[in-house]
């Protein structure tokens, strides 16, 4: 069939959890046998993420194919269960990039340059490359920021002309926009602002077919049947998104108000006669009966926002699911962490993981922590940062190197433990090889090629390899370039202590969680 657009859209205010709601309908379509592809139209004026700090923009998530996008496009791989390329997000900053560059070649031989038809061209073009060479039976397209702001206005205009070209009966607008609670003695819940919203993108030229309703309350059906009234849209295209215990219970609470029938019917589709929503039903309803849990501590210099560690965060809660417990994170700031102090922040841990970042600050209450898993045999997981920091650790502290660091901090140091190698940026999906079958590494993947998504810059130092092996710590994986970069290390006589030069949390879904996070949480258990 010809492939069916889904345009999500936010209103009122941000943060509504837009693409939480259009990974659940991917979710929903996928597991009824559709092929299902993602994208997302982002309004700001950066080309990517990639050089926004975490308190702007939260985590950057790496694709497999070398692209810094959106958190976002974490839940699509997570929850959507569809595999994303850096093709499908589409930024104003890149496509005015791409035009600027053009006009300056003299690719538009002297015409004006103007935001139609060039900039929502350029938009479309982008879409319809992502749909040409996936070939979905339907694309669900998430647009970011909300509804009103001036920076999307070429994005809605190009939704428009989207529309004009593949058809009303291929194009399927949704709006999500929060149901307001107001406080007092009258606890009513405010429809007023989302049918402002509705009305907002109608003035654009977009009429949501469908309304999906944040709240964090349950939605009685009198407000539902008040808010399809005020859209002029039936009854059955008004759903209600109440805040769950969990991101993942979504796609099974929206299987059962019926929007997949809803969406079936507006698309004039047959719905298949099996309820295809079983399996991951099965998998949501077993998470619901884990009662068992164990507590990790996540130390970094950005703990006071979650969102900078949004996929690691995702890859200990799935691998504590399919471990049979849940995992409780203790977000321990990194800056007031000594030697002398680390015992008190880590009391009744089972477990402690150093994830990825980059600067000078907070890494010596780090290192502090990593010597405290170290000496007191704490379960350890190390990613990129944290896997840097832990060699620096061991060369301080066991083979006495007290100046040992990374040239990224301290550029002068006499054992440049890590150092920039090439001055280029390692991004994306590359193969690392596991050096020996007699190896935690091993034990973990099973395999001596694993391919893993990477976003660094440092490497180890491999002057320092014997000196670390006879001592017991051991880099076990390398790349598979010439340049052999160690990739994973390990600590012998160690119930786990392991690092990864690479991102696993970023190609960890249901079911299929990278090894190193169920071993961590195997070994928190075993505590």
């Amino acid at each position: 069939m010809k492939t069916k657009y889904i345009f999500v859209f936010g209103g009122v205010y941000s943060s509504l959890g837009k693409g939480i709601t259009a990974s659940s309908i991917a979710r929903i379509l996928g597991e009824m046998g559709n092929k299902v592809s993602m994208a997302k139209f982002e309004p700001y004026l950066n080309v990517n993420p990639g050089l926004m700090s975490p308190y702007q923009h939260g985590e950057v998530y790496v694709t497999h194919d070398k692209g810094e996008t959106d958190l976002d496009l974490g839940s699509y791989e997570r929850i959507g269960g569809v595999r994303i390329s850096k093709d499908n997000y589409i930024t104003s900053g890149s496509v005015y990039q791409e035009i600027i560059n053009k006009e300056r070649s003299g690719f538009y031989q002297g015409k004006t340059v103007q935001v139609v038809p060039h900039v929502t061209g350029k938009f479309k073009e982008r879409l319809y490359d992502v749909v040409k060479k996936e070939n979905p039976d339907f694309c669900v397209v998430e647009i970011g920021g909300t509804i009103g702001d001036m920076e999307s206005l070429a994005i809605i205009e190009a939704i428009c002309e989207i529309k004009r070209e593949v058809g009303y009966d291929c194009f399927l607008p949704i709006l999500c926009a929060p149901l307001i609670m107001l406080g007092g003695t009258t606890g009513e819940l405010k429809t007023k602002p989302t049918q402002h919203a509705y009305h907002e993108l109608c003035k654009l030229g977009v009429q949501a077919e469908m309304v999906i309703l944040r709240s964090e309350v349950d939605v009685t059906k009198d407000v539902l049947d008040k808010m399809a009234i005020h859209c002029h849209i039936p009854n059955d295209c008004v759903f209600a998104n109440k805040t769950l215990p969990s991101v993942y219970f979504v796609p099974t609470e929206l299987y059962k108000q019926g929007i997949h029938k809803a969406i079936y019917k507006y698309f004039g589709l047959t719905l298949p006669k099996q309820d295809k929503m079983v399996k991951w039903n099965k998998y949501i309803n077993d998470i619901k009966k884990i009662k068992r849990g164990v507590t990790i501590a996540m130390v970094g210099k950005y703990m006071e926002l979650h969102d900078a560690y949004a996929s690691v965060i995702e890859a200990l809660r799935l691998a504590g699911w399919e471990n049979k417990v849940n995992v409780k994170i203790k977000w321990v700031q990194s800056d007031p962490i000594t030697d002398k102090n680390a015992a008190s922040f880590f009391k009744g841990v089972d477990g402690i993981l150093v994830p990825g970042g980059f600067g000078g600050r907070g890494t010596e209450g780090i290192i502090s922590s990593i010597r405290y898993a170290r000496i007191n045999k704490v379960p350890y997981l190390g990613i990129c940062y944290g896997m840097q920091l832990a060699t620096i650790e061991f060369a301080r502290n066991v083979l006495g190197w007290k100046d040992a660091n990374t040239t990224e901090i301290d550029p002068n140091t006499k054992h440049k433990i890590f150092d920039y190698i090439d001055g280029r940026m390692r991004l994306g999906e590359e193969k690392c090889i596991i050096d020996d079958k007699n190896t935690l590494a091993y034990k973990l993947y099973k395999s001596t090629t694993v391919l893993q998504r990477h976003r660094h810059r440092w490497e180890f130092n491999n002057d320092y390899l014997n000196d670390f092996k006879k001592k017991g710590f051991i880099i076990s994986a390398h790349s598979s370039d010439e340049r052999k970069t160690a990739e994973m290390a390990e600590l012998k006589g160690h119930p786990f202590f392991f690092g990864g030069q690479f991102h696993p949390e970023f190609s960890s879904t249901p079911g299929k969680n990278d090894p190193v996070f169920l071993g961590l949480v195997k070994a928190a258990i075993k505590k």
